[in-house]
């Protein structure tokens, strides 16, 4: 799609999501209440998901570019980034939940029955994510996403309370409606095609690219809006991010992480699939883009610091953080691209560990989330603690965590893009970010103890499952951090595939 590596028929692509696909819906139908059929399928499921995508990536870093059905399929660097980082998560997601589902009954069903329902769609959610991730047709892209969407809208109603209800349809409305406008982009592109392409090659993405420069400039622009407003509600930009909250504070604390770390960058994917192709002739498009990510980033995290919820607190921050992304991606130079890539890895990886380590407190307090309801648990929890400093450090981008690495790249890149003003915000965000998750840390685990009621038990630290989990995403934190090395070869050629369309006109 935008990658020049060398064109290889594979149906490994294929197999990333059929074959999740496949085992999401066995588990549905046939094993929701068999807990040993379930969770047999549940492993074969992200685990074949995980190892297919591992083996497309290391052909793609060889050179190669994958493809399948007549070229509708189309895998490169960018599409195993996404997969590689949508199959881990899901993977941790999965063993994080073994312990969490036997949290306390109040903080909703998760009966037997119940579980068969949670871990089916965990895995149709990854399959019809591959999907958006392989396909090279612009129309079946908007249908895979609009399937992540629908995927996703019963995870969060899962507890079936009226809140989680409410922050479902909300979701399922918001986001349908906002990517409805990418339909329209997508058609307008079509059509826009047809006159100089073949028919079944004008709905190619790959081909598009190519005839980009000879759309009129007035069916860019629209086409342009249409993309921005419909995959930007997708990504959770401002303004379109009204549903994020919700959503993140009422589905099930693993869904949570998976709607941050995964659910979200997805939106930022197509973004980057569709409105990069109309870059080379009309450079303002990405750097309004941009400008609306920067804009952004400062307002929800203002927005944030309003929050006594610890999960909504963090749905603001993710509003916040992938302004990051969305801006270096927007700066159309290397430095920016890479920065932008490298932050949506890490954003996956610390945000997924501040949700889980709010899952921890909820499970240890019987569903407590609120700071105000809160205090003193760092003597009863210490690792939960240990993880969600870490957590917090890394996202305020403080060394030698990740989430410093990635923002100092974006800072030099808006540096070597003269931004200053840009530079500016960004910076603000960050110190903003950082004393933020700090004095949530500090009432948290640290801040004086609330009275709770005499028949509440004691918190204490969380099933191994939870804790390992944990510790593994904190351990990612460290890593990616003081060797950001470890990411370079997959970010290095994702990069250049997006460079490849910007520098192609």
């Amino acid at each position: 799609m935008i990658d020049n590596g060398q064109i290889v028929k594979s149906l490994l692509p294929v197999l990333t999501f059929l074959l999740p696909g496949g085992a999401g819906v066995l588990v549905l139908v046939f094993a929701r209440r068999q807990a040993l059929l379930r969770g047999a399928l549940t492993v074969l499921g992200l685990g074949a998901a995980l190892l297919t995508s591992g083996l497309c990536a290391a052909r793609v870093l060889r050179g190669e570019v994958l493809v399948a059905w007549h070229m509708t399929i189309y895998v490169d660097a960018l599409s195993v980034l996404m997969q590689l980082l949508g199959g881990m998560l899901a993977v941790l997601v999965a063993c994080y939940s073994i312990g969490f589902s036997r949290h306390v009954p109040r903080m909703g069903d998760f009966s037997s029955g119940r579980r068969g329902v949670y871990y089916g769609l965990i895995l149709l959610f990854l399959a019809t994510m591959n999907w958006t991730c392989s396909t090279n047709n612009i129309v079946m892209l908007w249908v895979s996403l609009e399937a992540t969407t629908l995927a996703m809208t019963f995870q969060v109603t899962f507890y079936w309370k009226r809140e989680s209800i409410e922050a479902g349809y909300k979701y399922l409305l918001l986001v349908a409606v906002g990517v409805a406008f990418a339909l329209f982009g997508c058609v307008l592109v079509y059509s826009a095609g047809l006159a100089f392409l073949p028919g079944n090659e004008a709905l190619l993405l790959s081909s598009l690219r190519k005839i980009a420069h000879q759309i009129p400039a007035n069916l860019v622009l629209l086409t342009a809006a249409f993309f921005i407003a419909g995959f930007g509600t997708k990504t959770g930009l401002l303004p379109f991010h009204a549903w994020v909250p919700d959503a993140h504070s009422e589905a099930p604390t693993p869904v949570s992480a998976l709607l941050s770390g995964v659910v979200l960058k997805i939106g930022a994917y197509a973004l980057a699939r569709t409105l990069i192709m109309f870059a080379p002739q009309y450079p303002p498009i990405v750097v309004f883009v941009a400008l609306l990510a920067s804009v952004g980033m400062l307002i929800a995290i203002f927005m944030a610091w309003a929050q006594d919820d610890l999960k909504r607190l963090l749905a603001y921050h993710s509003v916040s953080q992938m302004g990051y992304v969305v801006e270096g991606l927007g700066m159309g130079t290397y430095l920016g691209i890479y920065g932008g890539l490298f932050h949506l890895i890490n954003h996956t990886v610390f945000k997924s560990l501040l949700f889980l380590s709010v899952g921890a407190v909820m499970y240890a307090t019987g569903g407590l989330r609120k700071m105000s309801q809160l205090g003193g648990l760092g003597r009863h929890m210490p690792i939960t603690a240990f993880c969600f400093f870490v957590g917090a450090l890394a996202m305020g981008g403080l060394p030698p965590f990740n989430g410093f690495m990635s923002k100092f790249t974006l800072f030099l890149a808006l540096g070597q893009r003269r931004l200053l003003w840009a530079a500016v915000v960004s910076v603000v965000t960050g110190l903003l970010t950082l004393a933020c998750m700090v004095h949530a840390a500090y009432k948290v685990f640290w801040g004086r103890p609330v009275a709770n009621p005499s028949d509440a038990r004691e918190p204490r630290e969380v099933p191994a499952w939870m804790t390992v989990t944990m510790l593994l995403l904190a351990a990612a934190c460290v890593l990616l951090g003081v060797y950001p090395q470890i990411a370079y070869p997959v970010l290095d050629r994702a990069t250049k595939c997006i460079l490849s369309v910007l520098g192609s006109g």
